[in-house]
């Protein structure tokens, strides 16, 4: 039975469970678990990351905890009972794990692995504290560790700041809000701005002295030297070097490494220097003999010097080697670092045996335990402490220290009778009073231990030395009095005994008779001459002869011997026991010499602190003795030395003396009469501040008052003590008349900064001082009054003296502070005052800093939720006081532009953040009460009117983003938690006051402004926490968004007919709110439109103005990121919202309106799905097909069905910089002429938009045209760019602007060298089709034909297509998708190669035009595109396979051309047909005999520099048809069984005879070309072919070809071809160039792989040496039809428009020269419509078509020869399985040429200039006859072409789909109109009526340019601006300007019966 749990309430799964009983909870090791009830052994229960899932579990899977329950019941709550770093360790832990390894998917690998490391550290930390054996201090530097790793961990990964109070996170409902701030605060200065170390130290390490010969022992001294005062600052550090240059006892570390100490931050400066001097220890000569003397002596060796500013960089120099300098003469040694520091050249340079000097320096800053807990390596074993001379900045009470310092400075000595001078060494002794010398007191640095003598180093020769050497003396104080310092002089002989020779001594006693120590300064010591160690042995024999010149004993009157040898030693003591002055001395002894008492109190003051305060109590005892003996005489002159001690201690030099004065007080201080003469004399001075003389002696006074109030107190109850409490009413009635005074002299107003001003300030600063010591004495509630009175006698005037004002603020500020204000019965005596002079202040802007801080200190005090009467008093107080001159001092100091400095930003910052805590504090703490009391307070309406503003406002300036620092999300959410409450309080203020007759608009607009942008802040917004943060905030605050939805849903409903005055100019805030992803908060706010369009619908019926401003900010919304799926579907469902309120469409069905409520719906919803998919595309990177298409998409939609200009644009140029971005600058040009087409030429002024400056409209259209011509010519679509430059220099010659028309005219001229000159690529076309409901709603289930980018095959566009969507699925076959498919909840693409139809026939088939220019209009203005899928039908022969091979052609008509705005248009249509297998051999043939004429032509017009291109082909035509290629067609097709069985394909076989044969005359004549420029290394390979293509004549039954020798394509009359006009030489023949080949020469096409067939391996070989080819030729050239199906994959489809088929070297051969290796422009051969050419001079006779056809009479069928040679044209489709459909018929030539379907013959037609579209077979159409065709290249009329097919564009044949063009992708105008022949033959073509579709005429001039044609679902042709008009006689490129207008009347008339112009944007919608 499952029971209740009692105590198991909380624990930790310590196994996995994976839940699989019935009812099972699956579980992780490590969640937390809540149990609720137990049964044998197991739990029920729920994990805390999601509680909502409860489940049973195994009781001994989970380790219990320790936790108390909260709400016990249903819904209780556990809170573990562990320490709260332990909670908050484990829940960051957590919250980290997510995050850490997401760093690792986003690859931030540092982070990651810093990340790791921490968090291990933490778990160690945290295991320490779960043990719980540390110790208090031990388990605190735990925690501070602990949360300073969490902290920096939240930093990096961007969590929250947390607050913490002593380690321990805070409750923020549990704080006042100013303490909050202040702790948020303070842990972010922390973070941000490290406080300054007040203390450094540099660590110094000697690692060795780098030196070529040493041999001798060296002393290294360190020491820190002062430039600029020329003074050492520090102590030495000395160490010894042993002969190798290494420290002398290794063992010893503290020997050779040492720590400088207390160096202050005045020291950090770069005329501070470590100087290094290194003493050898070794003969008087470096270079002289051992053995000439073997006596050591100290020599100097070297100086280095370094500045301590190289070492401010920050890193420790580890190895850092300095250089070491000699002075040039010894005598210059003494100051041999000054002169390097000044770099005095000539005195010194570098030793001789260049040594260098390596040690290893460090500055460290912080206090030295600080320093030793950070660097515990450094101090591991051991370091040398090295301090400053003298005392530290800061003297420290109980320091112990008594060290004299003795600098040997130099000496003045004879010669004594030698003939050169002396080398002197001098030895020092201490020795006692006794005459012994003590041991050890002589300290040579702090590196080595005291010794007990010194030796100075010798200077050679030298009688007046100078050595500069600080020694240091630490004697004991008890052995200092009678002791003496001895120094002894020696002449160092350099003779082999090497003696050192006595020869004089001096001394100085330590201490005089009277106690005073040596004075410090330099002594002039006598020499006395001595030449016998012995007389030095008997202290007491010269002690008794005068020392110094300067000081002579009292009663010692000795003649001196001799004065002219001196020594000259520097003395500096540094004691906390001795002295060496005189006057102190004799105040301490006051009583042997009473008459010197007033001397000695008038000398105090002239004493130095130092010596004050080391003798601090005694003086006090001395100065109080005197008090309590002689009060009248000595009282005054007492109370001036108490006070100049009492001040002396506020230096900070001595700061730290200030306890020891109180201790002096509490424990040693004995006058209890003192408070009598101290209370009198204090008030004596006060009763004199207006006197002048006195100011400073009274301004001294007051700044003491601190302690004279303590020694009064303290006085008064040892008094009260002693005597039980006499004299109790006087003592207060001294007191009160004191205070009285202090109130009279606070109240006097001074002018100015007069004295008294400044006397005030003084005693204003150190008065709250005071509190604590009258609350001794006094109850709290008397003190209370006292300071009351005090302060409130202060003068108002706010216009005096400034630093006073700032004074008294900070009084007041220390009263808050204070312990006297902490107290609630003092304190609502105090706050009255104190908030007046807050009033003050504040109303003037004046010390608002200071004024923040009172604010925040009050405010710290008032507990939240105090139900205390006293604190609900106050809080009435403060409100009625403050709140409205707080509101506005908030929104005064926001309104200001903020400081430019760092630190004055961040103080203005501080400032600020105060403020607001203090009025969120404040309103926190308001009740019901408060608020009514508020609120009946305002007079008027007025009054109650503006305060709501004003607090609305701020309110708007609270929730801003800058307010607080980004992650303080506690600070803002308790921030916002006030403000919906105070929210809730003042709305029905609102609806009481301001509805009905008394409405006001501006205040209900600031409510409802302020409710918007509190939903929308992003604090609020839940979705984006992390589950744990989120579960947090929903407990302790619930959804904040939602209640304030459900107060403005309520407000909205209280206004009535006022709603209209709010619309349309809520509905875009009110958008913003219900974008927010919440629920309920949607269901609240969506119901609301209903009204507003209800109320609209009411004033204007329609509510126009709702819909325009819905689209508008839905737009700029949702570009914002707002939005979801969720809420397009929330509007437009019909699900049950929130309440009685059904869905918005629900709604609006019930009503009247309901139609156009409807429609409005569905366009918004419309509208959303492009929205959202255009804001998810703009979240990628990388601009890619997928933003351009989106872009794409909701551009129309503005466009079309919105009619929104405005929007319309931004998003054109939106879509331009997308493409500018992307290199897309033909799309770009396009995209602009989008907005050129909106703007006409004229001056209409335009406003200012988007980048575009004021400007007419003529100005914007020509710098419109200038920047489409320039993207143009990037994109190189010169072409179009041409059109453009004639329009704008039309517009320049109106103007007669010849200047700028000149620049056009040579702009248009450079475009025509471009075409001329520069090669472009065609690109390659690619249908995509995106299938299932996970694609954006513009590419759902929708088919594209996209156009590639250079270079670009299909499995590069393939992978780029999976990139941009990752999670498609690629599908393998080019079959129409199934239904499932379009319904999967997937992403399926289906990608294969198209091949463009062109529609600009006419340049297409011109003659002589060069392949520049044809290239341009195969690729340009696209509609259609095809593809063809090769099957069998029927059964499938074996033997031969082209009996079955029939092809599926797909025709795809788009619905705008290619290239345009996009690289991508929607697929409008498709047309399917199929196509015969005799009809796919016919289409082969064609191609391969066109392409043998290009390349023939080529080669023998010298156009081919590398002749491997046409090798090939022949190779590959000829090889394939020695072994079955064309064979494989006979068999097929010429067979008597297949003639009987198809009698209707007659005319298709005699065409396909007539090919087999041209191609025969073609390979003869081109083996003729081919001999003449076959290199000798491809003769072998030339004679094969020439073998080879025997054979092939043979299986033909071809014999000879000399009877139509005339007729044949081998002979050239005239030795070359005629070229074109503009010398461009032309291929073969103008009248046989129809098909152009897309591909390359080298590059041949898939399409032609169907034979198994090959060359022979020789050939092979050959070709593949040839060409650098890696494919076999099979691949390359095989004919011969495969009957494989097509696929993505395979490499055997028929058509390029399933795969690519050639391989990369086939692509671009590098063997070709720049002009020809990417060209695809070739020309062929085409048949149709031939004149004289120089292949076929005349055209033939009957008798000569009788003769050819005669020719092969045995072996091949014959040809029709009555047939028309408009019925034999040649079919020029290109692409093997390209035969076009059979059921459409759109005529794209503009001379009406049709080629029919299989049909009877029918009487011929004069041909119509229109062109014709149908999608259904065509009626039967008669023939005529053609002037001027060949008979034997007649082909019978087997079947009609669409448009594209009649074009000669390469981009039809399935062979070169693949290829590369030398010519880029533009776009361009249709040539319009009919081409005159001239001297040609005039043509006849048949006509056709067709009946079913719209007659699109290529003689009209098309509309303006629109993305989508809406009416007919149509492709408009081409922009307005790129339309050609029709001329008499077209050139090859577009015609004159001139000619525009007249035809485009004429063709726009005729037009416009068929093809209705789109619904015209209106003009005048905005100045755009």
């Amino acid at each position: 039975m499952w029971i209740p749990t009692e105590h198991e309430k909380y624990g930790v799964v310590i196994a996995g469970f994976r839940g699989t009983v019935p009812h099972g909870l699956s579980l992780e090791i490590g969640d937390t678990v809540q149990i609720l009830e137990k049964c044998d052994g197991w739990y029920r229960g729920f994990a805390l990351k999601n509680p909502n899932l409860k489940g049973i579990f195994p009781s001994n899977y989970i380790h219990l905890k320790n936790a108390c329950v909260k709400n016990k019941g249903q819904f209780e709550m556990v809170i573990p009972t562990e320490d709260s770093v332990i909670t908050e360790m484990t829940s960051t832990l957590r919250d980290w794990g997510t995050m850490w390894k997401q760093l690792y998917v986003r690859n931030e690998g540092d982070l990651f692995h810093r990340l790791w490391h921490i968090m291990n550290e933490i778990l160690d930390l945290r295991r320490q504290v779960l043990v719980g054996h540390l110790t208090h201090d031990r388990m605190k530097d735990v925690k501070r560790h602990i949360t300073a790793r969490l902290d920096w961990g939240n930093e990096q990964l961007g969590l929250d700041l947390v607050p913490r109070k002593e380690y321990a996170m805070v409750d923020p409902e549990e704080i006042s809000i100013t303490e909050l701030y202040r702790l948020m605060e303070h842990r972010h200065r922390k973070k941000d701005t490290p406080v300054p170390a007040s203390s450094h130290h540099l660590f110094v390490q000697m690692k060795s002295l780098m030196c070529s010969n040493l041999g001798e022992e060296l002393e290294v001294i360190f020491s820190l030297f002062d430039s600029k005062e020329n003074r050492p600052i520090s102590e030495r550090f000395f160490l010894r070097l042993n002969r190798n240059g290494l420290p002398k006892c290794p063992e010893k570390p503290e020997r050779h490494c040492s720590l400088f100490v207390d160096l202050g931050s005045s020291e950090l400066r770069k005329d501070i220097y470590i100087t290094v001097h290194i003493i050898r220890i070794g003969r008087m000569g470096a270079g002289e003999k051992k053995n000439a003397c073997n006596v050591q002596y100290r020599r100097p060796f070297g100086c280095a010097v370094l500045s301590i500013a190289d070492l401010l960089a920050g890193d420790s120099k580890d190895d850092l080697v300095l250089k070491v300098y000699m002075c040039n003469t010894e005598s210059d040694w003494y100051q041999i670092h000054e002169n390097i520091i000044k770099k005095l050249n000539a005195r010194y340079n570098l030793t001789g045996s260049n040594a260098g000097l390596a040690v290893s320096l460090q500055l460290l800053h912080g206090d030295i335990e600080q320093i030793r807990r950070e660097y515990t390596s450094r101090f591991t074993h051991g370091v040398s402490i090295t301090r400053k001379l003298g005392f530290s900045n800061i003297i420290m009470p109980g320091e112990m220290r008594n060290d004299l310092y003795i600098t040997v400075e130099r000496g003045e000595f004879e010669k004594g009778g030698k003939s050169v001078a002396r080398n002197v060494e001098v030895t020092m002794h201490v020795v006692d009073s006794s005459g012994q010398i003590l041991k050890d007191f002589i300290s040579f640095g702090s590196g080595e231990p005291p010794a007990s003598e010194y030796h100075s180093f010798v200077l050679y020769h030298n009688n007046g030395p100078r050595w500069a050497e600080l020694l240091k003396l630490p004697i004991p104080v008890d052995k200092f009095r009678g002791a003496h310092i001895r120094c002894e002089f020696r002449h160092c002989s350099t003779k082999e005994k090497g003696e050192k020779k006595l020869f004089g001594f001096s001394f100085v006693p330590l201490m005089q008779e009277n106690g005073r120590t040596l004075p410090d300064g330099t002594h002039e010591l006598i020499v006395h001459k001595c030449e016998e160690n012995a007389n030095l042995q008997d202290s007491g024999r010269y002690l008794k002869l005068p020392f110094s010149k300067g000081i002579s004993l009292g009663n010692n009157s000795q003649a001196v011997k001799t004065t002219k040898e001196s020594f000259w030693i520097t003395s500096f003591l540094c004691s906390t026991k001795l002295t060496q002055n005189g006057d102190m001395l004799d105040l301490l002894k006051w009583r042997t010499h009473p008459d010197k008492i007033a001397g000695c109190l008038s000398k105090l003051k002239e004493i130095d602190g130092s010596e004050i305060v080391k003798f601090l109590q005694d003086t006090l005892d001395t100065l109080f003795g005197i008090l309590d003996e002689n009060s009248q005489k000595y009282g005054s002159k007492v109370f001036d030395c108490l006070v100049h001690i009492i001040n002396l201690l506020q230096d900070s030099k001595f700061h730290h003396f200030k306890p020891v004065m109180d201790t002096y007080i509490e424990s040693h201080f004995a006058g209890a009469l003192a408070y009598r003469d101290l209370i009198k004399v204090l008030k004596w001075h006060i009763d004199r501040v207006t006197e002048v003389e006195l100011h400073d002696h009274i301004q001294e006074v007051l700044k003491a008052q601190e302690y004279i109030f303590k020694y009064i107190v303290q006085s008064r109850r040892l008094f009260s003590i002693a005597t039980g409490g006499q004299n109790e009413e006087e003592f207060r009635c001294c007191i009160q008349e004191l205070l009285m005074s202090v109130r009279f002299f606070l109240s006097q107003e001074s002018k100015g900064t007069s004295a008294l001003s400044q006397l005030q300030a003084v005693f204003l600063s150190s008065f709250p001082s005071v509190y604590s010591e009258l609350l001794k004495l006094f109850d709290v509630r008397e003190v209370a009054n006292l300071v009351h009175d005090a302060l409130g006698s202060l003068p108002t005037v706010m216009h005096g003296d400034e630093s006073l004002q700032a004074v008294k603020l900070q009084s007041i500020g220390k009263t808050v502070e204070s312990h006297l204000y902490t107290n609630p019965d003092s304190r609502c005596i105090l706050l009255p005052v104190v908030l007046h002079h807050l009033h003050m202040h504040l109303q003037e802007q004046k010390d608002l800093i200071m004024c923040a801080r009172i604010l925040s200190n009050i405010f710290c005090l008032i507990k939240k939720n105090s139900s205390e009467k006293s604190v609900l008093e106050e809080i009435d107080v403060i409100v009625n006081s403050l709140l409205d001159i707080l509101l506005r001092t908030i929104l005064e100091i926001t309104s200001r532009p903020q400081p430019s400095g760092s630190a004055m930003r961040l103080q203005f910052q501080d400032v600020t953040g105060e403020f607001v805590s203090c009025l969120l504090s404040l309103l926190r703490q308001m009740t019901d009460r408060h608020y009514q009391q508020l609120l009946d307070s305002f007079s008027t309406k007025e009054d109650l009117r503006d305060f709501l503003l004003q607090i609305f406002t701020v309110f708007r300036i609270l929730i801003r983003p800058e307010m607080f620092p980004k992650d303080w999300t506690v600070m803002r959410l308790v921030a916002n938690n006030v403000i919906i409450t105070t929210v809730l309080y003042l709305s029905d203020a609102l609806r009481k006051n301001f509805l009905n007759e008394n409405f006001d608009y501006k205040i209900w607009d600031s409510y409802f402004f302020l409710a918007v942008i509190f939903i929308n802040q992003l604090c609020l917004q839940l979705e984006m926490f992390t589950p744990s943060k989120k579960k947090k905030v929903l407990e302790k605050y619930g959804d904040m968004r939602v209640t304030m939805g459900c107060e403005i849903f309520s407000m909205w409903q209280n206004l009535g007919e006022h709603k209209l005055h709010f619309i349309p100019a809520l509905i875009g805030p009110f958008l913003e709110v219900t974008l927010i992803p919440q629920p309920d908060l949607r269901n609240v706010m969506i119901p609301i439109f209903h009204d507003m369009m209800d109320w609209e619908q009411r004033r204007s019926g329609n509510f126009k103005q709702v819909e325009a401003k819905l689209i508008d900010k839905l737009d700029s919304l949702m570009s914002e990121g707002k939005g979801d799926e969720t809420y397009r579907e929330l509007f437009n469902s019909i699900i049950p919202l929130f309440g009685p309120y059904p869905s918005l469409l629900k709604k609006i069905e019930r009503e009247t309106w309901r139609e156009s409520g409807v429609s409005l719906i569905a366009t918004v919803t419309r509208l959303m799905e492009r929205l959202l998919d255009y804001r998810d595309c703009m979240k990628m990177g990388e601009v890619d097909g997928k933003k351009i298409g989106c872009t794409v998409s909701l551009l129309n939609f503005y466009k079309t069905e919105l009619n929104k200009e405005e929007m319309y644009i931004r998003y054109i140029h939106k879509l331009y910089d997308l493409h500018l971005k992307a290199q897309n600058f033909t799309e770009a040009a396009y995209t602009l002429l989008l907005y050129d087409e909106l703007l006409e030429w004229s001056d209409r002024p335009l406003r200012e938009f988007l980048n575009y400056p004021m400007q007419t409209e003529w100005q914007r259209k020509e710098c419109l045209h200038l920047t489409i011509i320039q993207n143009f010519d990037r994109g190189k679509c010169w072409e179009n760019g041409i059109i453009l430059c004639r329009k704008i220099a039309e517009q320049y010659e109106s103007y007669y602007d010849y200047r700028n028309l000149s620049k056009m005219r040579m702009m248009e001229a450079s475009l025509y060298d471009k075409i001329m000159d520069q090669q472009r690529l065609e690109p390659e076309f690619f249908r995509v089709g995106f299938y299932g409901k996970k694609f954006p709603f513009f590419l759902r289930n929708k088919e594209f034909v996209c156009r590639g980018h250079d270079y670009e095959r299909l499995e590069a566009f393939q992978q780029r297509m999976l990139n941009e969507f990752p999670h498609a699925i690629a599908m393998q076959h080019a079959n129409q998708p199934d239904e499932t498919i379009f319904q999967a909840e997937a992403q399926y693409l289906q990608i294969y190669a198209v091949t463009p139809i062109p529609e600009n026939q006419e340049v297409l088939q011109r003659d002589g035009i060069p392949d520049n220019i044809k290239s341009f209009y195969k690729v340009n203005h696209i509609w259609r595109f095809r593809y063809d899928r090769p099957f069998h039908k029927g059964t499938k022969d074996k033997e031969n396979e082209f009996k079955s091979l029939w092809v599926e052609r797909t025709t795809l008509i788009l619905v705008q051309s290619l290239p345009g705005i996009s690289r991508w248009f929607e697929v409008e249509k498709r047309e399917v047909v199929e196509m015969s297998p005799l009809e796919n051999a016919i289409e082969v043939l064609e191609n391969k005999n066109q392409q043998l004429r290009t390349l023939i032509s080529q080669c023998q017009t010298r156009q081919m520099q590398n002749i491997n291109p046409l090798t090939m082909c022949l190779n590959g035509v000829i090889d394939a048809a020695v072994n079955g290629g064309v064979a494989r067609y006979q068999e097929a097709f010429f067979v008597k069984e297949y003639i009987l069985n198809h009698p209707e394909d007659g005319e298709k076989i005699t065409r396909l005879r007539e090919l087999t044969l041209e191609q025969a005359q073609i390979l003869e004549f081109g083996l003729a070309v081919h001999e003449k420029v076959v290199p000798q290394d491809m003769r072998p390979l030339h004679k094969k072919l020439v073998d080879q293509f025997f054979v092939m004549k043979s299986s033909l039954g071809i014999q000879d070809f000399a009877a139509c020798v005339q007729a044949s394509p081998v002979h050239f009359p005239n030795g070359s071809p005629r070229v074109c006009r503009n010398s461009i030489p032309v291929s073969m023949s103008p009248d046989a160039a129809r098909v152009i080949p897309r591909r390359s020469p080298l590059s041949y096409p898939a399409v032609n792989r169907y034979s198994s067939s090959s060359l022979s391996s020789q050939a092979s070989a050959e070709v593949s040496n040839i060409t650098g080819q890696s494919e076999s030729s099979d691949e390359v050239f095989n004919m011969q039809p495969s009957p494989s199906t097509s696929s993505l994959s395979s490499t055997h489809s028929a058509s390029p428009n399933v795969t690519s088929s050639a391989p990369s070297s086939a692509r671009a051969s590098p063997l070709l020269s720049d002009k020809h290796k990417h060209s695809r422009e070739n020309s062929c051969l085409s048949p149709r419509e031939r004149p004289c050419s120089a292949i076929y001079p005349t055209p033939l006779e009957t008798s000569q078509r009788m003769l050819f056809n005669h020719i092969g009479d045995g072996a091949l069928p014959r040809s029709d020869s009555n047939l028309p040679g408009s019925d034999k044209v040649v079919n020029t489709t290109p692409s093997s399985w390209s035969l076009d459909s059979g059921k459409e018929a759109r005529n794209t030539s503009e001379s009406g040429k049709l080629i029919s379907p299989p049909v009877p013959p029918r009487p011929a037609q004069t041909a119509s200039p229109a062109r014709h579209i149908a999608s259904v077979s065509p009626s039967p159409a008669g023939r005529s006859p053609m002037k001027g065709s060949v008979q034997s290249f007649t082909p019978s009329p087997v079947e009609y072409h669409s448009s594209g097919l009649i074009s000669n564009s390469p981009a039809l044949s399935g062979s070169y789909s693949s290829g590369i063009s030398s010519l880029s992708r533009c776009s361009t105008s249709e040539t319009s109109g009919f081409e005159s022949q001239g001297s040609e033959p005039a043509v006849t073509v048949p006509s056709y009526s067709i009946s079913e579709e719209p007659v699109r005429k290529e003689s009209k001039t098309p509309p303006p340019y629109s993305v989508y044609e809406r009416t007919l679902k149509r492709p408009v042709p081409l922009p307005h601006s790129l339309s050609i008009p029709p001329t008499a006689e077209p050139p090859a490129l577009p015609p004159k300007p001139q000619l525009v207008r007249p035809n485009n009347l004429e063709n726009s008339s005729r037009r416009t019966e068929q093809v209705p112009r789109p619904r015209p944007l209106p003009r005048k919608v905005s100045q755009l």
